[in-house]
Formats: C-alpha cells, structure tokens, sequence
C-alpha cells in the first residue's frame, strides 16, 4: 500500500498565499490534522486584532471553515490545542468556545503564556476526521 497516496495537503479554496511553510490542514486517510488558526481575515491574510471573545470567535469560524472545505465539521473534531498569549483570557475564550462546542465537546488541552504570532491573544488547532459519504 502507498502510504504517500493517502496524504494530502488541504487549501481553502479562497485562502490567500502562505508565506510561511506550512499547509493549512494535512489529511491522512480519514484523519484531518489541522495548523493553528488565529483570527485572520482568510482571504484577505489581513490580522483581526479584538478582544480575546472577538479573535477566538474569528479563530474558530476559521477552523470551521477549513474543515468543511475538507469534508469534516467541528461535530467531527477528536481533540483541540488551545494557546493563549495570556492565561486571565481562558474563561472569556472558554464562553465563546464553549458555544463552538456545546455537545460532547472533544480532548482539549489549553496552554498559556504563550508568545503567539503577531499581535493574536489566541491561537487553535486540531485534529478530525472526515466521516465517510
């Protein structure tokens, strides 16, 4: 079996060019690994800098959007890794994640007093799976 063959980087199709290198999601068999989102204007690669509610509310329609442009949902999200520039900010971006969330909420891990890119208080990844059609 070709393991290569089931490896395929996923793009969002109104992503602007990355300039950095790195994919937006891997997909591995039916497993959906995706990079950290943070609160980007997707197609415009512009910051949206907010409030910790505003940038997580952003970070997670943006992870939303990638996995349903790669067959998946946030229903279908195994495990989160949540950093935050700043631990005060866990229980406002809790509220907001929590409404991303709000039934059989996966694995999470949530780390802080991290030096995130640019000026983001919020950055999140995850892994899925794509269910079968």
């Amino acid at each position: 079996m070709n393991r290569e063959k089931e490896r395929e980087v996923v793009i969002p199709k109104n992503a602007a060019p990355l300039n950095v290198p790195l994919s937006p999601a891997v997909r591995y068999g039916n497993l959906l690994f995706v990079s950290g989102q943070v609160s980007t204007d997707v197609e415009q690669s512009k910051p949206i800098v907010g409030t910790i509610e505003e940038e997580t509310e952003q970070a997670l329609k943006n992870l939303s959007d990638l996995l349903k442009g790669a067959g998946s949902s946030l229903e279908c999200v195994l495990k989160v890794r949540v950093f935050l520039r700043d631990m005060k900010d866990y229980s406002k971006m809790n509220e907001v994640y929590g409404r991303y969330f709000p039934k059989d909420p996966p694995a999470r891990s949530t780390l802080g007093n991290i030096a995130l890119a640019a000026q983001y208080k919020v950055e999140i990844e995850a892994v899925a799976f794509i269910p079968e059609k």
